[in-house]
């Protein structure tokens, strides 16, 4: 065989064995796999998440707000939780709502605690998870969203007033008596929220995310610690201010728990189970990422 086809073969053989040669025959990838891809967790990015969540929260808000106000149903519902409550020895609302208006500094922080903490809450730990635990971020985000979804189920097959709205009962509207801007459900800014969608309680659904999230990623004792406590002074906040029944909060703590679910059987581990930081995604997209030798 002559030298020139020799040559000829050997830039063949180059060619062939080439990364670009490789790039350019190798079969695209399955359905499943890139299923796979996408159930893999990615950096998140910031102007796509800012866009998401204040799209998903104005839905949310569409739709809560637009769930028919059923005053009859709703105040029928509140009778029959209240009922079921002292049957079972644990209607405690009233006697908690009376003994914590009487000290005004108090119900008066409870009151701003109540209107403000649910959402700074609760895009801090967004915040803090976006920036430093980026790998987390998005299933901890779909627990949030799916929480959040399935209640809105909830306040239309059920349709419930919270106790300050009750007739019969001497709950006292915290936010009216002190004049403090407390509540979107009561004062001036009570037309701007459905009255009658207090089942599920968000206020715990929220602030229990933020808690179990802190207390499974934070490092800090002193972190976990006040993570646990956030849910805990939320449910006594929304008792206080007759603004949720206990029961309430037993739904919030169940549409959590379907988050939790979704995003597990999405990501196929817990939100703190993930990396961090994210696995790097190949750039070019329909191509796998070299091997290395």
């Amino acid at each position: 065989m002559g030298e020139a086809s020799v040559k000829t073969l050997e830039g063949q053989s180059a060619a062939t064995s080439s990364p670009m040669a490789d790039e350019s025959v190798r079969p695209p990838r399955s359905r499943l796999a890139r299923f796979g891809e996408l159930r893999s967790p990615r950096r998140p990015r910031i102007w796509f998440e800012i866009l998401l969540i204040a799209v998903s929260y104005w839905t949310y808000s569409l739709i809560r707000n637009a769930v028919p106000e059923q005053k009859a149903e709703a105040l029928r519902n509140a009778d029959w939780i209240w009922e079921f409550e002292k049957s079972l020895g644990l209607a405690f609302e009233h006697s908690v709502n009376h003994a914590v208006n009487s000290v005004t500094w108090l119900i008066v922080t409870m009151n701003y605690y109540y209107a403000t903490l649910h959402f700074i809450v609760t895009i801090g730990v967004l915040v803090w998870l976006y920036r430093w635990h980026p790998g987390r971020y998005a299933a901890a985000r779909l627990v949030l969203f799916a929480t959040t979804g399935v209640a809105l189920v909830g306040y239309y097959l059920y349709p419930l007033a919270p106790p300050r709205l009750m007739n019969g009962v001497d709950f006292i509207d915290t936010v009216l008596v002190h004049e403090t801007w407390g509540s979107m459900a009561s004062g001036d800014l009570k037309n701007m929220s459905n009255q009658y969608a207090a089942m599920p309680s968000m206020h715990i659904g929220w602030s229990l995310w933020c808690g179990l999230i802190i207390f499974a990623v934070a490092a800090a004792p002193w972190a976990k610690i006040l993570g646990l406590l956030y849910p805990t002074a939320t449910l006594v906040v929304i008792v206080a201010t007759a603004t949720h029944f206990w029961l309430d909060a037993v739904g919030g703590i169940l549409c959590l728990g379907f988050g939790f679910a979704l995003s597990y059987g999405w990501y196929r581990a817990l939100p703190h189970r993930l990396p961090k930081v994210p696995e790097r995604q190949p750039e070019r997209r329909g191509l796998r990422p070299a091997v290395r030798a």
